[in-house]
């Protein structure tokens, strides 16, 4: 008889458990798969691989997007198993009533996912990203985790099914070590040289400590972290290079660089997503250690596009360190992207964070903003897309790609005769489209924090244990949210253009507009030309730059009115991802001279690309008209340099003014793109040559073959200094 733990440990262990509490059942069932899933070390790079999802799963959990069903898998390991069918479709049952994405779906306002399906918008979907706190787990090992559950226990007596959880969970990861240390010690007895039987040797030695008791050198710290990180599903490890650093220093040089280059490919394998270095503490002393340089040098070394590696710099940053940034940015790769603690710092603190946290914050994701180890916010929570906005504002809600009405009315704008009357009313659709976007958001929030515990991040995050409240259910100390802002240079342009040919000059008259934008401009071409000529946004001109601060100011302060329901607040930030092209495409035609569904729309927080002609230095000051101590999320500006003047000690030299400049007078963040056109028109003919060309996109590093040809075309016109 086949053994249904063999086939489906997690759905097996999460059925067999019915009754329990559901924190207790996830617990459980993720210790079956501790015990029952393939773990291995992969050849090569000896890092130990521990997946709580099985191959051929049918129904499984993780830590983005909790429960699900895979019918497919399922039926066939019914087909596969048939003296299983009976109990596999029990499972399949329970599970389904759990399913994370059916009770989104059907909790979810209908009206709200309508305006969200138009493009105007989307919020929640999934549980995000999180910086669960591996100093915690480095120096502690699940024994000290185990004494701070008991501790926590004691002073919260009702939440005892909670910390049952808790502890359920680090018998898992005890499990795990106890394979990981038999494999080792198989693998040493038939290793085939003496270099292999030596690292399976010091792999041996490690687990026979780890995970129940603090990681001593280097070899232990990256095999428990990277234990607990497969097992936790793959996501962000914040700032490595402080809670490495303890081991880091106890390990022979060589030896430490050995394993931290092991982890580098297991990171690259598994496409893992940010990595955060240097920085400052509460008192703007320098954190820039020995791992910071080596993760550089391995950056450089073998010009991955991943790992995503953020570098924090302030007014204390080593000018060795800013020089060496530029280098490993001139190899192309986009990365290291650069934060500004002088600025990301009084944004969080704004939001009621205090110094002594503030200074902790590290990026996920693409470069979503958390405190590391104390935080559920680094997630994008939603996202509005100015260009639908203004859409709306134009056809008094009317959306003219679907036709239909789908927003709220707020007049004829051929009536309109100021323009003060039309930023009236594309406020108030931002404003509404924003209260869609978080609406949806909270929905999910509270979905997750009913369905879908994580008893192990809840171990692994500041103020889950001390508050006896589950991660996802407001217990770490900060729950605030992040929505994300799109296309607000497209709007921008747009509205300057209106302003200055319809309200200013009066060339045109609303009604004329409006009917060429009707028409997609086709029997309309001298007035598109007119309008292209309107002032654009990246080029430090006064005229388009207040317009962009007035609608950007106004959304910040009401996305602050808006709370979550992990307990905190929402606030802006823009990181496109690979979204900038359907942003553009779901888009009817603009005034800024956007055509019908063309996908070419802004990536980021900077001009329209192509449009910011006039040089880097004015792309800078037009950038800095946002007020960016208001953004909590990440805000990406992305500047192009031409490869061949960037690699010069003088281009370096000369970005590194920049940057700096950029920073002193109030910018957040900076991602760089070190390329030749020549070579990405190249590349779009020739792909098979480009296979490691690697580009910026909206706040992660790709290569550029593998991006959607519309994606392609974007990084294309961006401007090339």
């Amino acid at each position: 008889m086949t053994d249904l733990y063999a086939v489906e440990p997690f759905g097996a262990a999460f059925h067999e458990s019915t009754g329990r509490p559901h924190n207790v059942r996830v617990a459980l069932a993720l210790k079956a798969a501790a015990e029952r899933l393939p773990v291995d070390f992969i050849p090569g790079e000896y890092m130990p691989n521990a997946a709580s999802i099985g191959p051929d799963s049918g129904v499984w959990y993780t830590f983005g997007s909790g429960f699900a069903v895979d019918e497919g898998k399922l039926w066939r390991n019914e087909e596969k198993f048939p003296e299983l069918a009976q109990d596999l479709e029990a499972i399949r049952e329970d599970v389904r009533q759990y399913n994370t994405g059916a009770l989104l779906a059907e909790r979810k306002d209908k009206y709200m996912e309508k305006i969200a399906a138009s493009g105007a918008c989307w919020g929640g979907g999934w549980a995000g990203h999180a910086n669960p706190d591996y100093d915690r787990l480095l120096s502690l090992g699940t024994s000290g985790i185990r004494d701070l559950i008991r501790t926590y226990r004691a002073a919260n007596p009702a939440e005892g099914d909670f910390y049952d959880g808790c502890d359920i969970v680090m018998d898992a990861l005890d499990i795990l070590g106890a394979r990981f240390l038999k494999l080792a010690e198989e693998r040493e007895a038939a290793a085939g040289s003496a270099e292999e039987k030596a690292i399976y040797e010091k792999l041996a030695a490690a687990f026979r400590i780890i995970p129940q008791n603090p990681a001593p050198d280097m070899c232990a710290a990256v095999c428990l972290f990277w234990m607990v990180f497969t097992f936790d599903g793959i996501d962000s490890p914040g700032r490595l290079d402080q809670f490495f650093l303890p081991a880091w220093e106890r390990t022979e040089h060589d030896e430490a660089v050995f394993w931290l280059d092991r982890l580098w490919q297991a990171f690259h394998r598994t496409r893992t997503w940010n990595l955060c270095i240097s920085g400052s503490d509460e008192n703007w002393n320098d954190m820039t250690n020995a791992v910071t340089w080596a993760v550089l040098d391995l950056a450089e070394k073998y010009r991955y596009q991943t790992p995503n590696i953020t570098m924090r710099v302030h007014r204390n940053t080593p000018e060795a360190l800013w020089k060496r940034a530029a280098e490993v940015l001139s190899t192309g790769i986009g990365m290291p992207a650069l934060y500004n603690d002088e600025v990301m710092c009084p944004a969080l603190e704004k939001m009621g964070i205090p110094p002594v946290h503030s200074h902790l914050y590290c990026m996920n994701g693409c470069n979503q903003v958390d405190i590391m180890g104390k935080s559920h916010m680094g997630l994008e929570d939603g996202e509005v897309n100015f260009g639908k906005c203004l859409e709306y504002a134009l056809w008094d809600g009317f959306d003219t790609m679907r036709g239909e009405q789908l927003s709220i009315h707020t007049g004829n704008a051929a009536a309109f005769t100021s323009f003060d009357e039309l930023t009236e009313a594309l406020n108030r659709q931002v404003d509404y489209i924003t209260d869609v976007s978080t609406s949806l958001s909270i929905c999910s929030q509270m979905t997750y924090a009913a369905t879908a515990p994580s008893p192990l991040r809840s171990c692994l995050l500041e103020g889950c244990l001390e508050r006896g409240r589950d991660y996802k259910n407001g217990g770490p100390l900060y729950g605030d949210g992040q929505v994300l802002s799109e296309g607000m240079p497209d709007c921008v342009d747009s509205l300057a253009a209106i302003k200055k040919f319809v309200f200013d000059e009066g060339r045109y008259t609303m009604a004329e507009l409006l009917d060429a934008l009707k028409a997609n401009f086709e029997g309309h071409e001298e007035m598109l030309a007119v309008l292209k000529t309107a002032p654009k946004f990246g080029n430090d001109d006064p005229y388009v730059d207040s317009i962009m601060k007035d609608l950007s100011d106004h959304w910040f302060a009401y996305l602050k009115t808006k709370h979550t329901f992990r307990g905190g607040t929402f606030a802006g930030g823009c990181s496109t991802f690979s979204r900038a092209a359907n942003n553009g495409r779901v888009c009817p035609a603009l005034p800024n001279g956007h055509l019908r569904g063309d996908p070419m729309f802004a990536d980021c927080i900077g001009a329209v690309p192509g449009q910011d002609v006039c040089g880097p230095t004015a792309a800078v000051k037009s950038a800095l008209t946002y007020d960016q101590t208001e953004v909590t999320s990440g805000f990406v500006f992305q500047l192009r340099f031409d490869k061949a003047v960037f690699g010069t000690e003088k281009g370096m030299a000369s970005f590194v003014h920049l940057a700096k400049a950029y920073f002193a007078g109030g910018g957040q963040q900076l991602s760089v793109n070190v390329l030749s056109a020549d070579e990405l028109k190249e590349a779009q003919t020739h792909p098979e040559r480009y296979g490691d060309l690697i580009v910026r996109v909206g706040g992660y590093s790709d290569y550029f073959v593998r991006l959607s040809r519309d994606l392609q075309d974007n990084v294309i016109a961006r401007t090339s200094y």
